[in-house]
């Protein structure tokens, strides 16, 4: 491990609203933080917002800004990549800003029923060949709904044509209801100040001519079932993440 990413990791525990748990700890002990994340870390009664895999934390750190009447964690399992956006909200004297070191398969450990009112799902990787891997599968979705309150918000940004394909296939599927749906965000005049914070993925993405998709949809009560379609791969990434071009983790 190089030198920057231990300064990273060291630096990263000194910050007050970056909560990292090792594995075998929530385990043996869980979290003790589940259901009172507004209460004792927010002090506050505002709606609570995630990014998932938050990579930087370009989004939270952008929306914790706008609105200051909202609380934010972005989760990533990458510290070093999140230390930038955690530094920067520790500078600045965020109270509504958070970050929280984990994988997303354990979120229902760290948050209690109907705790959270919003999910951003931020470019992840579309995960073309694992459906229970993909972030919007149904897999996830009955997780998110274990703490999101009723009828909660789930958005998502991709520059992944097969992801929002995919996304629009199981929403069909489900009859969940949808606020937003385009296939080009920035020519679709429905771009606004939450939408226009750019991650360091999309702007990559923006430079080589890609379209910008979103969604934004609800969950809703009753069982949820995978979408029987076949959808056309990506043509210009691979089915992992091997030929994109990564920042420093």
């Amino acid at each position: 491990m190089g030198k920057n990413k231990l300064s990273k990791f060291a630096e990263m525990e000194t910050f007050e609203h970056v909560v990292q748990v090792p594995f075998k700890v929530l385990k043996e002990e869980g979290f003790d933080m589940k259901g009172l994340w507004n209460e004792r870390f927010f002090k506050n009664e505002n709606p609570i917002v995630l990014e998932l895999g938050c990579g930087k934390g370009e989004y939270t750190v952008g929306l914790g800004r706008r609105f200051r009447d909202h609380n934010f964690i972005g989760i990533d399992i990458k510290g070093a990549r999140m230390w930038q956006g955690a530094k920067e909200s520790w500078e600045d004297n965020m109270d509504n800003v958070g970050f929280l070191r984990t994988n997303i398969e354990l979120l229902d450990a760290f948050f209690a029923p109907g705790e959270v009112a919003e999910i951003w799902i931020t470019f992840p990787d579309p995960q073309m060949k694992k459906v229970r891997k993909r972030l919007t599968s149904i897999r996830f979705m009955e997780l998110y709904r274990s703490f999101l309150k009723p009828g909660g918000v789930i958005h998502l940004k991709t520059d992944s044509n097969f992801m929002y394909q995919y996304t629009r296939a199981m929403i069909e599927e489900n009859h969940l209801p949808v606020d937003v749906d385009t296939d080009d965000l920035y020519q679709s005049n429905l771009a606004n100040e939450i939408l226009e914070i750019r991650t360091f993925y999309e702007q990559q993405w923006l430079e080589r001519g890609k379209t910008i998709k979103y969604l934004r949809f609800h969950l809703k009560d009753g069982e949820l079932t995978e979408p029987d379609v076949e959808l056309e791969p990506d043509d210009y990434r691979s089915f992992g993440r091997s030929k994109r071009r990564q920042p420093d983790d």
